[in-house]
């Protein structure tokens, strides 16, 4: 994942993504919200699992949402997170599914997006 140097102010559908994201880590209070908007405009939103028997990121759980769901690619992907960089399998996952370009955001707790790369 490459960083941007020049942060572009979101679009409004990614600006839902955050919302997305943030909603969904602030219900289940877990370490992770995620959301990915798929190519037909489709999104799709998770937490981190974190059960004894299956643990699942919140990306990779959006992604099998998409993938289970039938999508044939990803446009953007947002994870709200306090790790310092988005984990290389969810990056893997994004590319497996949408290939290169696909836009992600990082961002904290608070929906604050400090990092935008593309895979």
């Amino acid at each position: 994942m490459s960083p941007t140097s020049d942060q572009a102010p979101l679009s409004a559908e990614d600006r839902k993504l955050v919302t997305l994201a943030r909603a969904t880590r602030a219900r289940t209070r877990t370490a992770e919200g995620a959301a990915v908007r798929d190519a037909d405009g489709r999104t799709y939103a998770a937490a981190t699992v974190d059960l004894p028997s299956l643990q699942v990121s919140a990306l990779g759980a959006c992604v099998a949402m998409a993938v289970a769901s039938g999508a044939s690619g990803l446009e953007a992907a947002v994870v709200l997170t306090e790790a310092g960089s988005v984990a290389a399998a969810d990056l893997d996952a994004l590319r497996d599914l949408g290939g290169a370009g696909v836009v992600v955001h990082r961002g904290d707790a608070r929906g604050q997006v400090v990092e935008s790369s593309e895979t």
